[in-house]
This record gives C-alpha cells, structure tokens and sequence, in this order.
C-alpha cells in the first residue's frame, strides 16, 4: 500500500488535456450557477412590484435590493460550512454539493406565488430561497478556484484561473440574453403575470447538466496527494482564522484587495445597469443591450489580465484597476448621463429643484413598520425621477417645503408634484433616438475593463496566499465577505445614499472610499507570492 503513494512531485502533474478539460467543465458549472444567482439581481428592479407591497416606490425597490443583498451578506457563512468540507472531504464533491442547492432554489423561485397571491409569506419565502443562493455561491468560487489552480501550473496559474473569474460575466451575460429573448417575445402584461418565472424555470435544465458535467471530474491531485499522506486539516477553521500568520493574511487580503476588487465589479456591472434604468429612465431591452455588448467585448479581458498576471504579478493589476475605478466613477457616470439621457441633463441644468424638511430620515432596510414622513416621500419622489436637489433647513411651519422650478409646493400630494414636473418640462423616459450609442457603449466598456482588471488575477492571488491544507476555507471567507458584503450591499447602500443626499450621483462614493481602502491597505501592507509551488 505504502508503495503506492508516491510523495514526489510527479503525483501532482497534471496532462495539458487534462488541464483544458478542467477549466472547461469547472466554468461551464460555474457560468450556470452564477447565471441562477445573477437573475434575481437582474430583475431586483422588478421584483418590487411582484414580491413588496404597493405604496412607496423607493420603499419597494429598497426591499427588493435588501433581499438581493441578503444572498451576498449570507455568502460568508456558506464559505466557512462548504469551505471547511472542501478542505475535509474534498474540493469536487464539495461544489456538486453547492450546484444542486444554488439550482433548486433558483428553480423553486420560478414556482413562487407572489404578493398579491399570498401576502407576506411571498417575501419570507423569498429570502429564505435567496439565502440558499447565498450559501451555495459562498463554497462554489473557492471550490471551483482552488480546483482549478490545483491542476494548473505554476506559470500558468493566473491564465488557468481566469477562466473562472469570467464565468461571473458570462452568467450576468446568459441571464441579461434570457430575460431580454423573455422581455421582447411577449408583451409587458405577460411578462408580469407569468413570463418573469420563465428564466428560473429555464435553471432546471442547466442543474441536470451541470452536475452531469461536475459528476465526471476527478479529484484535485494536490488534495488526493495531501489527503493519502495524512497532512489535511483537521479542524481549518481554527487553522485559517485563529492561527497567525494566515489570519493575518486572511484580512489583508480582505480590505487590501478584495474589497475593492469587490466594489469595482459591481459597480460596473449592477450599479450600472441600476443607473441606466431607474435613474436614466432607459427602456430595460436597450439598456440590457447596451451592457450585454459590453460585456461580450470586455469578457476576453478576464483572460488577457490573467495571463498577464502571470508575467508582471497580480497585485498591481488589481490595485491598479481598483484606483483607476476610484477617480473616474463619477465623470463616467456623468457621461452616462449626458449619453444615455441628455434631455434629463438639459432639464436638471435648467431647473431649480429643492427639498427643505427637518423630517427627513435615512433608510436602508425597509421593514413593514418603517414610517415615511412627507420629507421621505417628496425626496423618494425625485429620486425615483433621477433628479439631484438641494437639501434645505424647514421653511415655515410646512411639513416639507418642495421647489421644482418656479412652483413652491408644500405637503406632500404626488399628484401635484406629478403636474410641477410635467409644467417645468421634465422628460419621463430616455429618448431612444437621441442616446449615443457609441458613447454609453465606450463608457460601459471602460468600466469593464475595471471589472477585468480587479477580476481577472484574485483567484490565482488568493490561492497562492494561503497553504493546500485550508486554502478552500482560507481564500473563500474575505472573497465573499469583499464581494458579498462590500460589493454586494452596494445597489442598497448606494440607494439610500442618493435618497438622502438628493445627488443622483452621491452613491458613488461608497465604491470610491472601499477602492481606496484597498489601494492604501494593499500598497503599504501587502507583497505577492506569484507563481509560488502549490505542492506545499
């Protein structure tokens, strides 16, 4: 027995075919469950009309971003449970595990009654579906990862594993295609009654074959080397977060680069999309087309910087991308606007428009018990209509005192409010006619290229910090805390902060403040081990 098991480094060696057939069938899964996990982040928007009750918009749509942030907050957790299992059990059987548990609860929420059907228990079964999401994605990258960088070689590591960071984008990608073929072949009374289950339901097929594709994969070779010599973990939480120096390593990597690479990417890509369609009023196909071109062009770039990562190191790649998203978020989104809306712009420009309340609250997480008073809903209203205004001290003894050109309101009456905005000439929806398309696609673009940039290296960066015995739990717990809690609460947090600044553009500076964390943490405090042997 002992005579089998070979301690050298030839047991690790893995054939090139070998290599291709593992990338291809370790992304392919993963591009399905990203996809199942992306739909609802697709249609957040239009969830709150389906799952939250009727009344205040931005209510709604701040309920609905809170469930799309409950999958990413619950993230963390499932990397410490399906972590330590890879680490224990294995990386495979790991993430067959989190395929069929990310698939069956997308697929269950194709089935769900919605609110006007069952009430309250629409958005409690939401959650808990959407928290199933959440775990199951948070064992998914690092086991997919880890498993790929374990077959891969030293000096291909970067290239190896950049084909699962795109995986992300081509789910965005697959999930935009789908709701969008859904959205132009029946019309807008269809969709909301029973067309929206039809990209969940769609999910079943791509469980069957993914795990078709997963139940056919061996073995990572470091872990079946590791796991014959008797050297895996017994306990890798304690070893990964309680022991120095990986804990040390553990939060570095979170707020030197995780972090950051987790705001740019959902600032590109979500936050983004958000931005054209409530904010700019754009019709959901031209603006799922718009971002699905940039994403087609930009997608190749995970790759080209992950080679690249390979040849001048990962760490600057990614801080680079991270400092170069931090100065330019907001000129880009003011070309947004400018692009996408000028005759939103034209009307802001021309427009005086003011808000003064004392009143005035400041909400994340809507319960059904949140009170709004007049100063919420007049700034909701203009929110909700992409408008900045300024934010004045109460005027008289008015609830809230609203400007909108040359008409005073006080009180609340959207009504009136409608009327004001209708009189001072405001455009209630982006002229398709008068988008430039190259613009908005170049902007789009240049964003991707961000996305790519901080994207395309973490994953070989990740593996390469952290030893084979704990680096499934290691390199997933400050992933999905940088992604799913920094990036992930972006849309809710940036929401609110627009709301309450009454600056359509004030949300930005979340992203910008995290990137810039990261740079600083980063460049002072971190050094990579790139191209480093796995087989220790």
């Amino acid at each position: 027995m002992g005579a089998a098991v070979n301690t050298g480094a030839a047991d690790t060696k893995v054939s090139p075919a070998e290599q291709r057939r593992v990338i291809f069938a370790s992304s392919l899964g993963t591009v399905f469950e990203w996809y199942d996990f992306f739909l609802y982040a697709t249609l957040a928007p239009f969830f709150a009309a389906l799952f939250f009750p009727k009344g205040n918009e931005t209510a709604a749509l701040l309920s609905a971003f809170a469930t799309y942030a409950a999958g990413f907050l619950v993230r963390p957790f499932g990397a410490l449970v399906f972590g330590r299992l890879g680490d224990i059990v294995g990386r495979k059987y790991t993430f067959l595990v989190t395929i069929v548990v990310m698939g069956s609860a997308t697929a269950a929420v194709g089935f769900l009654p919605t609110y006007e059907t069952i009430g309250v228990a629409a958005p409690i079964i939401l959650v808990m579906l959407r928290l199933l999401q959440g775990l199951a994605l948070g064992g998914e990258y690092g086991g997919a990862a880890t498993y790929v960088a374990e077959h891969a070689p030293d000096n291909r590591r970067g290239y190896a594993t950049s084909w699962i960071q795109a995986t992300a984008t081509i789910g965005f990608f697959l999930s935009l295609l789908i709701i969008g073929c859904c959205r132009v072949s029946m019309d807008k009374a269809a969709f909301a009654e029973w067309g929206w289950r039809v990209p969940f339901l769609v999910s079943i097929v791509l469980l069957l074959f993914s795990i078709y594709i997963r139940l056919k994969l061996n073995e990572s070779p470091l872990f079946q080397k590791m796991k014959a010599e008797g050297k895996t973990s017994k306990s890798p939480l304690t070893d990964s977060f309680l022991r120095y120096p990986n804990n040390k390593y553990v939060a570095l990597a979170l707020f030197g680069a995780v972090a950051g690479q987790g705001v740019v990417w959902y600032t590109g890509q979500f936050y983004a999309l958000f931005f054209l369609t409530i904010t700019l009023k754009l019709d959901y196909f031209t603006a799922y087309s718009l971002l699905a071109v940039a994403l087609l062009v930009g997608t190749p770039f995970f790759v080209v910087f992950g080679a690249l990562s390979d040849r001048i190191g990962r760490l600057k790649i990614i801080l680079a991308g991270c400092l170069l998203g931090a100065l330019t978020f907001v000129p880009i989104f003011k070309g947004l606007t400018h692009a996408v809306n000028p005759a939103l712009e034209a009307f802001q420009q021309r427009t005086t428009l003011s808000v003064a309340a004392t009143d005035c609250n400041f909400h994340i997480f809507v319960l059904p018990g949140t009170n709004f008073t007049d100063c919420d809903k007049a700034k909701d209203f203009l929110t909700k209509s992409g408008l900045s205004f300024e934010s004045l001290p109460v005027e008289g003894g008015a609830s809230v005192t609203t400007r909108i050109g040359d008409v005073v309101l006080t009180g609340w009456d959207e009504a009136a409010y409608k009327a004001a905005l209708a009189t001072a000439g405001y455009p209630t929806e982006a002229d398709t006619a008068q988008v430039n398309y190259p613009l908005t696609l170049l902007l789009l673009f240049i964003l991707m290229i961000y996305v790519t940039m901080v994207y395309g290296p973490i994953a070989a960066w990740l593996v390469e910090l952290f030893p084979t015995r704990i680096r499934y739990t290691s390199m997933s717990l400050p992933y999905h805390i940088g992604n799913g809690w920094f990036g992930g609460m972006l849309p809710l947090l940036a929401t609110a902060m627009v709301a309450a600044s009454g600056n359509i553009y004030y949300g930005l500076w979340y992203p910008i403040g995290v990137a810039l964390m990261s740079v600083v943490v980063g460049v002072l405090f971190l050094r990579g081990k790139d191209r480093r042997s796995l087989d220790s």
